[in-house]
């Protein structure tokens, strides 16, 4: 069994580059990745997010941005 992986404190999201992906994002958020692409096919992504071909990446400062509201 996987042990979970504790969401990173908003001072190391600051930290990170300018984009991140999907994933990294969704365990900033506290949700799981499918969630995040659910809303992210749905147009309803609470991040804003950077389509580059076929995979997404998430603005690090709009996360920043929305966890420091939070």
């Amino acid at each position: 069994m996987r042990t979970p992986t504790l969401p990173p404190t908003l001072a190391e999201v600051r930290g990170w580059s300018a984009t991140v992906s999907v994933p990294q994002a969704a365990l900033a958020l506290g949700c799981s990745k499918s969630q995040l692409y659910e809303l992210i096919k749905r147009g309803e992504s609470p991040v804003r997010i950077l389509p580059l071909g076929r995979r997404y990446v998430v603005i690090t400062n709009s996360l920043v941005h929305l966890l420091e509201s939070a």
